[in-house]
């Protein structure tokens, strides 16, 4: 039975419990109360039997034995004094609201728990012994309000730890949002440095390149003259054979490796060049008599370039190459008939028109081709119409070109190597492929010298060179066609003609005609018609001014008249 005890409480005859403060939870403890002194009284009774259900006198003069008790007895009721002379001293009051502990039958101390309520702090001394209950009362008040209970009513807002952390966030994101602002300026300025650097570049390399506006056809300062003699090039001349109907066809490979430009510069056969003899020639007899490397030289001379090295391409080789790599795109400005056509009518090889295909043996026929009528120079436009589309279908590596060039199998002329011919192919082709490549014919005049307009478009911007063609006091060239109906009259002509001190052009055969012309282009040179005449014997009367043969300055047509032994 779990019995609560109070003070009052006892069957045993021992002291009743008074509060003495509570433990560490806020349990009130009891302790047993000291004997109270007992006084006598002659008239004490034993109370009747009907009283002991009241409790007992703690001053009784009796056994001292205390009546038992009931549950519902409340020890603050006095006790029962039928005579009313003994003296009740005060109980003790137990606290108010107070629930009693249950009884221990071992004797243990017991407490009573008390929800929500804080225990004690450990270093408060606990109430002494002798407190009296409203001690006891008034010490149990103070511990239910006590201030430590209520810290965090005291605890200032700027210190916890959730408005902390809400601080440090919002600045972190104020740096973060400065930082990402300095990076953006700074790389704004950073890209507009280099813009500028580009720029500065740009035209820093134009301005070397005299390609400039305003400075391109500028020959003073610091345009295009000073910009041109500073220029890297490398030069090739290819002289194109037709093995089949004779003649040649030459150009210069120019690659400038300075404004990283490609050129083809067409050289027409009527250039008068300078002869190891000193007497003056032109392009094409110098190639068919002279040699590649005399005609190199004399190309020095007149141009004022240096030329690495000759590549002789003859038509069968052209027509190996074009199909090495692959046919070739030509806008063709011509139909060309088909050499091997046994009837007239047929198709033409070549068709006119942009971007024709044309394999081997369609560009052999065009670049060879010369119709009725036309200049020699148009045939050697279309030459460099070819050569452009090589260009633009070899390989750019330095490796696979000479490959190609081994392929052909044809001896190429020292100085120049295959390698040497392979790499060089391939920067063009380079250069073909980017835009960077052109074709242009050399102007001259119809005595084959070069005209100012060549000196200053051609030879200087181009191949960076100075224009030098024969002096005018060099042997008078003299062209010879021969209308007299016998072969043998041009060898005799042409020695009579050597023997006084001119020089001989071959102008070929003509029909029959019945007296012969000299003709004279320059009023400067009907002197030398004159002497002509006198030469070849021939009347005065013959002499007249007109058109002469490119490359010429004198042109004699003979006629039936002439009489090789006068």
């Amino acid at each position: 039975m779990n019995d609560r005890y109070d003070a009052g409480y006892g069957t045993d005859g021992s002291a009743p419990y008074e509060l003495v403060g509570y433990d560490e939870y806020g349990r009130p403890v009891y302790r047993q109360a000291p004997p109270q002194p007992q006084t006598y009284d002659p008239y004490q009774q034993q109370p009747q039997q009907g009283q002991q259900g009241y409790g007992y006198d703690p001053y009784a003069t009796g056994a001292g034995q205390p009546a038992p008790s009931y549950g519902g007895y409340d020890p603050s009721y006095p006790s029962y004094d039928p005579y009313g002379t003994a003296q009740q001293p005060p109980q003790p009051q137990a606290p108010a609201q107070a629930p009693h502990a249950p009884y221990d039958p071992y004797g243990g101390p017991q407490t009573a728990h008390i929800p929500h309520q804080a225990g004690p702090v450990d270093d408060e001394p606990a109430a002494p012994a002798s407190a009296s209950p409203s001690a006891s009362v008034s010490t149990e008040q103070e511990r239910d309000y006590r201030t430590e209970q209520f810290a965090f009513v005291e605890e200032p807002d700027d210190d916890s730890e959730d408005v902390i952390d809400w601080l440090k966030f919002t600045e972190n994101r104020t740096e973060r949002r400065e930082e990402a602002r300095r990076r953006a300026r700074g790389r704004l300025v950073a890209l507009v440095v280099v813009l500028a650097l580009v720029a500065a570049g740009g035209v820093g390399y134009l301005w070397y390149a005299g390609k400039l506006p305003g400075l391109s056809d500028s020959g003073t300062g610091t345009g295009t003259t000073t910009a041109a003699g500073a220029q890297k090039r490398d030069v090739i001349v290819v002289h194109l054979h037709d093995t089949k109907k004779g003649g040649t066809a030459t150009a210069l490979l120019v690659d400038n490796t300075t404004t990283k430009q490609g050129t083809t510069v067409l050289l027409p056969n009527s250039l008068a060049l300078t002869a190891d003899d000193g007497t003056t020639t032109t392009l094409a007899k110098s190639v068919e008599d002279d040699g590649s490397e005399a005609t190199r030289t004399a190309l020095d001379t007149v141009l004022g370039t240096d030329i690495e090295g000759t590549w002789r391409l003859d038509t069968p080789f052209l027509l190996t190459l074009v199909d090495l790599v692959g046919n070739i795109e030509v806008d063709t400005d011509t139909d060309v008939p088909d050499p091997a056509a046994k009837k007239k009518g047929e198709a033409p090889l070549v068709n006119k028109g942009e971007k024709q295909t044309l394999s081997g043996k369609m560009a052999v026929a065009y670049a060879t081709y010369r119709a009725p009528g036309e200049s020699s120079d148009a045939q050697l436009e279309r030459f460099g119409q070819v050569l452009h589309g090589v260009l633009r279908k070899m390989t750019s590596d330095p490796d696979a070109a000479t490959t190609t060039v081994q392929t052909l199998g044809q001896i190429i002329e020292p100085p120049l190597t295959d390698a040497d011919l392979g790499s060089f192919l391939a920067r063009l082709s380079d250069l073909a492929k980017g835009g960077d490549h052109r074709t242009t014919l050399l102007p001259v005049q119809q005595d084959g010298t070069l005209s100012a307009q060549a000196s200053d478009s051609v030879v200087k911007e181009i191949l960076g060179g100075t224009a030098k063609s024969p002096d005018q006091d060099a042997a008078v060239s003299v062209s010879v066609r021969n209308a007299t109906g016998v072969k043998d009259n041009t060898e005799k002509a042409r020695v009579t003609l050597l023997n006084g001190g001119f020089t001989f052009l071959e102008g070929g055969t003509t029909g029959a005609a019945a007296t012969s012309k000299v003709v004279y282009a320059n009023a400067a040179d009907k002197e030398n018609a004159t002497e002509v005449a006198k030469t070849l014997g021939l009347p005065e009367s013959s002499v007249t001014k007109g058109d002469v043969s490119a490359g010429a300055r004198v042109s004699v047509v003979l006629g039936q008249d002439y009489d090789p032994g006068s």
